[in-house]
């Protein structure tokens, strides 16, 4: 599983869901030779009854106290060098009883039937993902952990007589305005048999793209490729950025409404990863799920990507 939390001092923090055993604690997502598992009565007490986890007096863990934008209050990132909280992260296996399914994500397959038959066809298939930084990759702590290479490689992995190349076509710090101006040369020149469209965290920003306007350019964008090629889309959603970030609008479930809208009238299959991320995040702090503390995922948060497109049906 591999859920992120951050530790501030000895205050409990809460797991996404209660365990009903014991629980592994480690330093990061995926482990490797210079992983630190932690020692549960050393480094941390479960509460198994809460589900929560307390960092000892003494814990190797690392104290979310010390970070830069600890108790920050509508901060501009700008002012506080170092900030991020890569290095903050704990990621937890447990076990937990059946409770609501997640993800909740309808299946899609029968918007993507082109995509499928040529994948089981065989054959080059290519994957172009379109975006901003969240999908160009911020702050996953390695390529093989951005949501979308990891579905591609389920892709490949579910369909072996295909060569499924993924292309990044995001760029950091891009809303939909600027996703028109790269289009030609991100995407259709690359000639996609699939296209991967998530904007939405930089049209949120303060001074960014208001909601009709960021409906409307998704719709010229589907409109664009589709007119110069045969792929197949598929949009999603974004999270809401830590609310205490000076520049979001703090209304990113209304540009969520905009993108599962423009996909349901334009026939486009749909990622819902923010009300799935919105389900995680009930019990969590923002900070356990933020790559960077603003408004990228961490390597936790791009697997809730990952199980979200997992349910697509492709």
């Amino acid at each position: 599983m591999g859920e992120s939390v951050v530790f501030i001092g000895e205050t409990p923090a809460a797991l996404a869901a209660i365990p009903t055993g014991s629980v592994v604690v480690r330093s990061t997502f995926v482990p490797a030779t210079n992983t630190i598992t932690y020692v549960e009565g050393q480094d941390y007490v479960l509460d198994p009854l809460a589900g929560t986890l307390r960092r000892t007096s003494n814990s190797r863990l690392p104290d979310f106290r010390t970070n830069v934008l600890f108790g920050a209050k509508n901060f501009d990132h700008s002012r506080y060098p170092g900030f991020g909280n890569t290095a903050f992260f704990a990621f937890v296996d447990y076990a937990h009883a059946p409770g609501v399914p997640w993800p909740v994500q309808l299946d899609q397959s029968a918007l993507l039937t082109r995509s499928r038959a040529r994948l089981a066809e065989g054959g080059p298939f290519k994957v172009v993902a379109f975006g901003d930084s969240i999908t160009a990759g911020g702050d996953a702590t390695s390529p093989r952990l951005i949501f979308w290479q990891r579905w591609a490689v389920h892709l490949q992995a579910r369909y072996p007589l295909a060569r499924v190349a993924a292309v990044n076509g995001a760029t950091g710090g891009d809303s939909t305005v600027q996703g028109l101006q790269r289009l030609e040369d991100k995407v259709l020149k690359e000639k996609p048999d699939l296209v991967q469209v998530g904007f939405g965290m930089n049209d949120h920003n303060r001074g960014g793209v208001p909601p009709a306007q960021f409906a409307d350019n998704l719709r010229t964008l589907i409109a664009r490729i589709r007119a110069s090629t045969d792929a197949e889309i598929v949009l999603f959603s974004a999270f809401p950025p830590n609310p205490e970030w000076a520049f979001g609008t703090h209304q990113m479930e209304v540009y969520a409404a905009r993108t599962a809208g423009v996909a349901a009238e334009t026939g486009c299959a749909y990622a819902n990863v923010y009300n799935n991320w919105q389900t995680k995040a009930q019990r969590k702090k923002p900070e356990d799920l933020l790559g960077n503390n603003i408004n990228h995922p961490n390597d936790f948060g791009h697997d809730l990507y990952f199980q979200v497109f997992l349910k697509l049906g492709l």
